[in-house]
């Protein structure tokens, strides 16, 4: 069986979303937890959980509406599923979505540095001049 990600309609799996985000952003990179968790993630965010093929929650993402367009955000998977296409099923489980329901308005991302070519490879190009954010280096990317 292969990786899944789908839209987060329960309590358990948006607990597990946050628990993977918390590893990797907070515990992982640094970043505090009081930008980790912002007043989207409860109002307006849609979230996504990925589930390695034998079902153990294994990344997370979000996205939201903004005055820019679509922009996807907190696309984080745990450590020992990395380079297992669970970050691509993720990314195509919420483009479908957006797709779907906004399928004129732009998509966009703030990707950090090391991220750049994995979006690349998905039709991402970046856009403007690097900048920080949360202490980590970041690029600006549009889907064309």
């Amino acid at each position: 069986m292969p990786a899944s990600a789908y839209r987060v309609t329960d309590l358990r799996d948006l607990d597990a979303a946050f628990t993977i985000r918390e590893t990797v952003f907070v515990a992982g990179q640094g970043v505090p937890a009081t930008l980790e968790n912002d007043e989207h993630d409860r109002r307006d965010a849609r979230h996504y959980l990925a589930r390695a093929p034998d079902g153990t929650p294994a990344g997370a993402a979000r996205w939201r509406e903004t005055e820019n367009g679509v922009k996807l955000e907190r696309f984080a998977v745990l450590e020992n599923f990395r380079n297992q296409k669970i970050g691509a099923t993720l990314l195509h489980a919420v483009l479908a979505d957006v797709r779907a329901e906004l399928p004129d308005k732009e998509v966009y991302l703030n990707a950090q540095l090391r991220a750049v070519p994995f979006y690349e490879r998905h039709g991402f190009q970046t856009e403007g001049e690097m900048f920080e954010e949360a202490n980590i280096q970041h690029y600006r990317m549009v889907l064309r």
